[in-house]
């Protein structure tokens, strides 16, 4: 089916905004006219063309009477550029075909209903599920404001992030490694506990070339953050976000805002940071995707406030064995199966040497 191929088209080219785009959708465009590609197109950057504009800019002929492949409705309203619904009305685009219909409330099916108004034939729902997922994140922070979590973990085959003595680099492939880097790239922010801080000094950032890097979010309740950690003596690379509670230590608290670190006050939630309320926080400040990377209570603790939206394990050919070994998720566990935080939608793929499962959390 050739509608089929060319909104895959236009998938593929969405992708390519990955990183670039946020808080704003991945839309790819592919126009074509007497069965020939004529120009195609995606949203690059925030702030910058929709993709239906880059892909009217991009073609060869004029491009009356052809049919525009977009992965996502036409905006119907003006924001940093004006209506594609009107470009393509005034372009006479004779026939749009649309992957999913836009969640955001300024537009939800506006732009369609423009289209047909002025004699444009629209056909809607085309990979409707493969639309949806790459915008999983949009779909999500229009909605609720708030951003959509990733729980990453890498362990070996007996479910262990750590050795006893809690070496954990490598637990996990090259491959595996430069997957996660491209995530954070991906992604706007990234989030860990103090421990994390504290045990491995990390930076937190995509070392991948031509990336950005995501706003680090530390969950920190009492500050115990160390003012020599990379993370608050790099900021010309990354912004630090701590989030914290009224039993914050009154001198490194002051100290962090005199070396221009952001920090969020929340109300304590079982003497911890109210992971609910950081995640409206952080939305309204248009952070609208976070990766988890631990530690181990942190994840818990995100599993058990529901903030948690996709779940992704890699799993290394390894045993590491150890009772008192580190696994990904500990804090005060479940009492019954019954319980249970249950994964929907799993895939398994190998990435590298590693196993990679991804799946959903059931809402």
């Amino acid at each position: 089916m050739l509608d089929e191929l060319y909104m895959r088209m236009a998938l593929d080219l969405a992708k390519k905004g990955k990183g670039w785009t946020a808080p704003n959708p991945l839309v790819g465009a592919v126009i074509v006219k007497a069965g020939r590609i004529i120009g195609q197109g995606y949203h690059e950057k925030y702030g910058q063309p929709h993709a239906e504009v880059n892909a009217i800019a991009s073609a060869k002929e004029d491009v009356s009477g052809a049919t525009l492949y977009v992965t996502l409705e036409p905006c119907s309203h003006f924001g940093k550029t004006p209506p594609c619904s009107d470009l393509l009305i005034d372009k006479k685009i004779k026939r749009v075909v649309v992957g999913t219909l836009d969640p955001n409330p300024l537009v939800a099916g506006k732009g369609i209903e423009r289209l047909r108004k002025n004699g444009i034939e629209v056909v809607s729902g085309l990979l409707e599920e493969e639309s949806q997922r790459l915008n999983e994140i949009f779909i999500k922070y229009i909605v609720t404001k708030e951003p959509f979590v990733v729980m990453k973990n890498a362990m070996s085959l007996d479910g262990k992030i750590a050795t006893v003595t809690g070496e954990s680099q490598w637990i996990s492939g090259e491959k595996a490694r430069k997957q996660v880097h491209c995530l954070r790239h991906e992604l706007s922010g990234i989030m860990v506990g103090v421990e994390t801080v504290i045990k491995d000094d990390p930076q937190l950032t995509a070392r991948i070339p031509n990336s950005n890097n995501p706003i680090r979010i530390v969950v920190d309740s009492q500050l115990r953050i160390p003012i020599a950690s990379t993370i608050l003596t790099d900021q010309d690379k990354a912004k630090t976000i701590i989030a914290t509670t009224k039993r914050a230590d009154r001198e490194k608290l002051a100290t962090l805002k005199q070396m221009g670190i952001e920090v969020i006050m929340t109300k304590e939630k079982s003497g911890r940071v109210n992971l609910r309320e950081l995640m409206r926080t952080l939305g309204a400040m248009g952070i609208d995707s976070i990766l988890l990377e631990g530690g181990a209570t942190l994840n818990f603790s995100a599993l058990e406030e529901n903030i948690v939206d996709k779940i992704q394990t890699y799993i290394a050919p390894k045993i590491i064995g150890g009772k008192n070994a580190k696994t990904a998720v500990e804090g005060a566990g479940i009492l019954s199966l019954k319980n249970a935080f249950q994964i929907n939608r799993l895939t398994a793929v190998m990435v590298g040497e590693d196993l990679f499962l991804e799946g959903y959390m059931d809402k």
